[in-house]
């Protein structure tokens, strides 16, 4: 059969959320299922989960939310258009101009185990995530970091959240798995082996169960047949079992869903989704927050000078290495926050194209101007040489962008040198800062995000700015309710990175799902990632 172009998901308000779209269905086979029963096979990537990543409230990891939303249900829900609405939450008020948030909670919600979700439940979990001893960094970055005050039991079916000051990201913030509530009786007995997960310990009101976990091979989520809490009132699955295969290989994953293997396959590469047959449903959903970008360290080693970072972002032909090797489905970067995320600054566009010359112009500024016998540039004795560490498994296709960026600096004689390490030795300098650059995307959908890669005391300030002026920026930003000002105040911190070069964004990855023909109601969060509430196959 002839191949089927990927179909991109494109935003469907003016500040560019990721639409929640609904897949069409047909009969997969001759004989359907009797209704409510049946399962659901998902394969995904999901290669680090094994390593301590089973729990969004402790790990970065997008897939570690993206597996767990099944289990842990949310204050409240977030529309494609950007708005709350309720969840676990029947209502809230913001008080104190933003510095507090009062929820009033369903009376009517349990925990897998039978403990009953009340006040004292989310008040449990959030003071967990911000316990120090936790190690929370993105969930707790989230819920406010030091801004957190603590959560208030005001009566059994009423909580306040408050804050040192306002904090306009917490509604966001308390929609994601990763302020996600587990029960509190595993969080007295249980909470060291979160980050391991499996049966009896993963336990949240989730329209699922995790009954079953094989590190790097699957997770099995058994319906919860009392579940009638779901977003938009949405109840118990229409199928009942999910079955997460953990297939780190691409072309496995498109092997399963190919095959039948699966009934949906995740995180898939453009080639390989690109040629997939037209009886499948191929949704490529843009991830909104900061594209696949690479940290310059400006703290150690030659990114210390402004005039070598800009030349290096200068040097490298974004445009065809990202045109060439996503095959033009991902949109090459020009800002530190993508297109589909509020606040979008698109007046960088084209601002910083590919232009060797000016690299060369820069580098000679700079000192850069004797050549050593291999042709890369010297001074004082000095071979122009940065050390780029990179977190494994790397997929194909970064790894191909990698050795791009790796000539075509060389054009420039700047030698750079890359280093693909095991989750231990990469930490190992990553804690220290003991780099030249990184890479990574984060996705998200506030801007604020950028306040824990850019501010002086950010969690993930790989590239060690330190500028009191961008942190005065960046705390305003979080304490801003007005949409209109925060648009002002984070085009202001995009600017500033266009000029400073901290980071040099490359390209804005989608979150690439394939579905087979026999499943129907599947929807997408605003990050792309699939939902399971009205799904039902045939």
């Amino acid at each position: 059969m002839p191949a089927s172009p990927l179909r991109r998901v494109l935003p469907t308000v003016a500040i560019g959320l990721v639409a929640a779209l609904a897949l069409s269905s047909c009969a997969g086979s001759d004989s359907e299922p009797e209704a409510g029963s049946g399962e659901v096979v998902w394969a995904i990537e999901g290669a680090n989960l094994s390593a301590g990543h089973m729990d969004p409230q402790t790990s970065q990891l997008d897939v570690s939310a993206m597996v767990q939303r099944a289990v842990l249900d949310s204050l409240v829900f977030q529309e494609p258009d950007g708005t709350f609405t309720p969840w676990l939450a029947t209502a809230w008020e913001i008080e104190d101009d933003g510095a507090a948030y009062v929820f009033t909670l369903r009376d009517d919600v349990t925990f897998h185990d039978g403990e009953v979700f009340d006040a004292a439940a989310v008040k449990a979990n959030f003071d967990r995530i911000a316990d120090p001893e936790t190690a929370s960094a993105q969930a707790a970055s989230m819920l406010g970091g030091e801004f957190y005050a603590g959560t208030e039991v005001v009566d059994e079916h009423t909580v306040r959240v408050s804050f040192t000051q306002p904090y306009s990201p917490f509604l966001q913030a308390a929609s994601t798995a990763l302020l996600g509530f587990y029960s509190p009786a595993v969080l007295d007995s249980s909470a060291d082996q979160l980050k391991a997960g499996g049966p009896g310990i993963t336990v949240g009101t989730g329209p699922f169960e995790l009954t079953d976990y094989t590190p790097d091979q699957e997770i099995v989520y058994t319906r919860n047949a009392d579940y009638a809490w779901g977003p938009h009132d949405s109840g118990t699955a229409q199928f009942e079992t999910l079955r997460v295969d953990i297939l780190p290989e691409a072309a496995v994953r498109v092997g399963v869903i190919e095959s039948g293997e699966a009934d949906l396959a995740s995180q898939l590469p453009p080639n390989l989704a690109a040629d997939l047959d037209d009886a499948l449903t191929v949704d490529a959903n843009e991830y909104p927050g900061l594209p696949y970008s690479l940290y310059l360290n400006e703290k150690y080693g030659v990114f210390a000078d402004e005039r070598v970072r800009e030349a290096f972002s200068r040097a490298i032909d974004i445009d065809t290495a990202v045109e060439e090797i996503f095959f033009g489905q991902f949109p090459r970067a020009w800002s530190i926050l993508g297109s589909t995320t509020p606040t979008y600054d698109a007046s960088l566009e084209g601002t910083w194209a590919f232009d060797p010359a000016a690299a060369d112009a820069l580098l000679d500024e700079a000192g850069w101007t004797e050549r050593d016998a291999d042709g890369y540039r010297t001074k004082d004795g000095q071979r122009l040489s940065a050390r780029w560490i990179a977190w494994t498994p790397v997929p194909d296709d970064r790894a191909a962008l990698a050795n791009a960026i790796q000539s075509d600096l060389k054009a420039v004689g700047f030698d750079l040198v890359r280093e693909v390490l095991e989750p231990g030795a990469y930490n190992e300098q990553y804690g220290p800062k003991t780099f030249d650059l990184t890479d990574w995307g984060f996705s998200g959908v506030d801007p604020d995000l950028l306040r824990s890669h850019l501010h002086t005391d950010g969690f993930q300030n790989a590239s060690q700015v330190s500028d009191p002026a961008l942190d005065a920026l960046l705390e305003e930003g979080v304490a801003t309710a007005d949409a209109d000002a925060r648009t002002a105040i984070y085009g202001d911190v995009q600017q500033w990175n266009g000029e400073h070069v901290a980071i040099v964004p490359l390209y804005s990855p989608s979150l690439i799902t394939a579905v087979d023909e026999s499943v129907s109601g599947l929807t997408y969060d605003l990050y792309g990632r699939p939902l399971f509430y009205d799904v039902s196959i045939g």
